[in-house]
């Protein structure tokens, strides 16, 4: 069995101005880096022992795995693609306070954030979801009876962690905040039969 966490990137510029983050590729604040200081600190103080490190190839997701992994001794994290924030479609850019007035009523609302579900160009949930299954077979894969962080972003941290548990996505979009620097696990996962 392969036990996987997944950490969500530091603070960005983006999340400063309350702007929908998606594809876009700003890099850490000094807090955001600050926080993936502590993030180590935090691992090395739970006693977790990583044998990889992976990273979606955004800037702050990839700085701040980055980080956690030099502070751990570690490899450089492995970029992934499977990794990146969902496609915001057209909200990319957009300020959060605008999710409600272009996204409703196709809006989950949940503790400090509101999930948009279907705005042009958006990469649904179940799509989302789904590529997190594609990310947990790749790693138990590669990594049987190891233990790996996921340095990624809310969203699909959010459907991986769904994937690696079964649990109905919008249940975990409702169940838990995941935000900056949070770290979710251990899950463990199996390798898939197929």
């Amino acid at each position: 069995m392969t036990t996987i966490y997944i950490a969500r990137h530091g603070q960005n510029e983006d999340n400063v101005r309350g702007i929908l983050n998606g594809h876009r590729d700003l890099p850490l604040t000094d807090l955001g880096r600050q926080q993936a200081w502590q993030l180590a600190r935090h691992i090395k103080d739970r006693e977790l022992i990583f044998d990889a490190v992976y990273a979606s190839p955004l800037g702050r997701a990839f700085e701040t795995a980055a980080i956690v992994a030099a502070a751990l001794g570690l490899a450089e994290p492995i970029v992934h693609n499977d990794l990146i924030e969902r496609d915001f479609g057209v909200m990319t850019g957009k300020p959060v306070a605008d999710i409600e007035e272009i996204c409703a009523p196709d809006i989950i609302k949940a503790e400090n954030v509101t999930y948009f579900l279907h705005p042009d160009g958006a990469e649904t949930f179940p799509e989302l979801l789904a590529r997190g299954q594609r990310m947990l077979d790749l790693v138990a894969r590669q990594h049987p009876d190891q233990t790996v962080l996921l340095a990624c972003h809310g969203d699909i941290g959010k459907m991986i962690y769904a994937a690696a548990t079964s649990t109905p996505w919008r249940q975990v979009l409702t169940d838990f905040y995941f935000g900056n620097t949070d770290i979710i696990g251990p899950v463990e996962i199996n390798v898939p039969l197929s």
